[in-house]
């Protein structure tokens, strides 16, 4: 992969980190503990709130997984070793990197 290529994915990689970043702190409100005040809201009320509650950690745990993942890709692209499969060293397509910016592994070694 050459410098270019690199520095765009370099650029592409930290643009959505910071998107994961601006997601999470708007999502900080919506995983804070639910208030369970019987005279302030209702009993379906509140189920619809711890619902909505248990989606917001979810979402969250899935951010920060592909946090962990971007971080590493980051890793790898100052290494040198970005576009590159971990498991059998061949050059990752391009459009394989354009759907999935922290894949480490070609198509040949994730699905087999």
């Amino acid at each position: 992969m050459n410098e270019l290529k690199r520095a765009q994915f370099e650029t592409k990689i930290r643009a959505h980190l910071a998107e994961l970043e601006q997601l999470s702190a708007c999502g900080q409100t919506a995983q804070a503990v639910v208030e369970l005040d019987q005279q302030a809201v209702g009993r379906l009320s509140r189920m619809d709130a711890l619902q909505n509650q248990a989606m917001a950690k979810a979402q969250q745990v899935n951010r920060d997984r592909e946090t962990f993942r971007l971080k590493a890709a980051l890793i790898r692209v100052q290494e040198d070793e970005y576009g590159y499969c971990e498991d059998c060293g061949d050059e990752i397509p391009d459009g394989r990197l354009e759907l999935d910016l922290a894949a480490s592994r070609c198509v040949s070694c994730a699905t087999g």
